[in-house]
């Protein structure tokens, strides 16, 4: 068979049964030589044998194995590798950083200044709840005659206004002029006198609270002649559960002047006592006549510790 005969036998055939290149094994040789050798004699060609046949197929169209990486059906394509985000620039962060500080002082002065306006308002609502108390007591003291006085105040006794409770039990007494009589008699409510929960009866000052009181009392002498009579000062405690009268303090001036001239002398006596409710103290002298009555000489008092 010639060379020309064979190709065109081969090339027909391939277009028949449609083989892909390269995927032949060695059956598939095996029968295509069969049918071939079957198309060559029913055309009248001679008869060729089986082996040279296979020699001339395998050197004409040799195997050709395509190898793909990727022939499996489970291979897909691999994923895109993530890529990391760019860096954010220093300034940017500096913004942020500087923005949030930013935030966080305006809410710290907020909070202050919301703070302190509360606290101006809490402190004015007290001041005004304490003026509201104090004008509610100043009625009622009106009401009951009582007005404190300016002794008061200068001798540092509470104001009552304040203190509604507690009230100061005092009292200071300033002297009479023209008297002549025993015991001294004194003034309680003009000038620089007051009395302050004391009574003041019969020339005398009476306890109607038990307790500790300091007492006092002091006398001006003055004369114009000279005979060194001895001066006593005297403070006395009576109580109706006891018919005498008991010395609380006592003074004697001796020997106070020199014959001839004018002489003024002064004794005080001052000392804490415990008195009990209806005690009442009065003040003796020996010369009446020889002492000075005015108020910032002659005075006699007392007040509850």
């Amino acid at each position: 068979m010639s060379r020309s005969l064979t190709a065109r036998v081969m090339q027909a055939y391939k277009g028949r049964a449609g083989f892909p290149p390269g995927a032949q094994s060695a059956a598939g040789t095996a029968g295509f030589s069969s049918r071939m050798k079957e198309e060559f004699h029913s055309q009248g060609g001679p008869a060729i044998p089986l082996p040279t046949m296979q020699q001339n197929l395998n050197y004409v169209y040799p195997q050709i194995f395509w190898v793909d990486s990727c022939a499996s059906p489970t291979c897909a394509p691999s994923a895109p590798i993530a890529t990391c985000p760019p860096p954010v620039p220093e300034r940017r962060r500096r913004k942020q950083s500087n923005k949030r500080d930013g935030t966080c002082l305006c809410f710290l002065v907020v909070v202050l200044l919301v703070l302190l306006a509360l606290a101006g308002v809490g402190l004015g609502m007290f001041q005004i709840v304490q003026l509201q108390k104090e004008l509610a007591e100043l009625r009622e003291l009106t009401s009951t005659g009582h007005v404190p006085s300016s002794m008061e105040k200068r001798i540092g006794l509470p104001n009552v206004t304040a203190e509604k409770k507690v009230i100061r039990k005092a009292a200071h007494l300033t002297g009479k002029a023209d008297q002549k009589t025993l015991p001294l008699e004194w003034v309680a409510t003009l000038g620089h006198a007051f009395t302050s929960n004391i009574q003041y009866r019969h020339r005398s000052l009476v306890i109607n609270e038990t307790g500790l009181y300091f007492v006092y009392s002091k006398v001006f002498f003055r004369g114009k002649i000279c005979n060194n009579l001895p001066l006593d000062h005297m403070v006395f405690k009576q109580n109706p559960a006891y018919p005498a009268s008991q010395v609380l303090m006592e003074d004697r001036k001796m020997n106070y002047c020199a014959a001839g001239k004018m002489w003024a002398r002064g004794s005080y006596l001052g000392a804490l006592f415990n008195l009990t409710k209806s005690d009442s103290l009065y003040v003796n002298v020996s010369e009446t006549a020889l002492v000075n009555f005015e108020e910032s000489k002659t005075f006699f008092g007392l007040y509850k510790l």
